[in-house]
């Protein structure tokens, strides 16, 4: 099977399959109940031409739905973080720390930060499961 390009319906599809399978998540996020948008803002010279949105509604270690959503619903999540294209790569290829990136400004997150840092580990493993889904990146197509 190829590859889902990034921040597809197909890649959220499969994303979500991830975590709903993950006994790692699903512990680690046992009591968050928050949903989160990611706003990945538009490189054209990387091949992303526009912003894309996706969001996942998370509920106590399971994720209830999700996918590429419009600016207007993403913006209603609880928690929205958002960076450039080339930022969310490197999260999702391993290459950047979540909770450290938030921390330094290199995700900018709406919402309780704190929050989301005592759920580091739930971070972490979610940005893990994204590793697992064979995705396309659109610089590298």
């Amino acid at each position: 099977m190829p590859g889902l390009d990034f921040m597809s319906e197909p890649w959220f599809e499969a994303f979500i399959l991830q975590i709903n399978g993950s006994a790692e998540y699903r512990e680690a996020a046992a009591d968050w109940e928050d949903d989160i948008a990611f706003h990945v803002e538009a490189e054209p010279d990387r091949g992303v031409a526009t912003d894309v949105w996706g969001y996942l509604d998370l509920w106590h270690g399971a994720c209830r739905g999700g996918g590429v959503v419009g600016p207007e619903r993403g913006a209603e999540a609880a928690y929205v973080i958002r960076a450039p294209y080339s930022r969310w790569k490197e999260v999702v290829q391993g290459d950047l720390d979540p909770t450290r990136a938030m921390m330094q400004g290199k995700l900018r997150v709406q919402g309780d930060l704190a929050k989301i840092v005592r759920y580091a580990r739930a971070a972490n493993e979610l940005v893990h499961l994204t590793e697992v889904v064979d995705t396309v990146f659109p610089d590298e197509g």
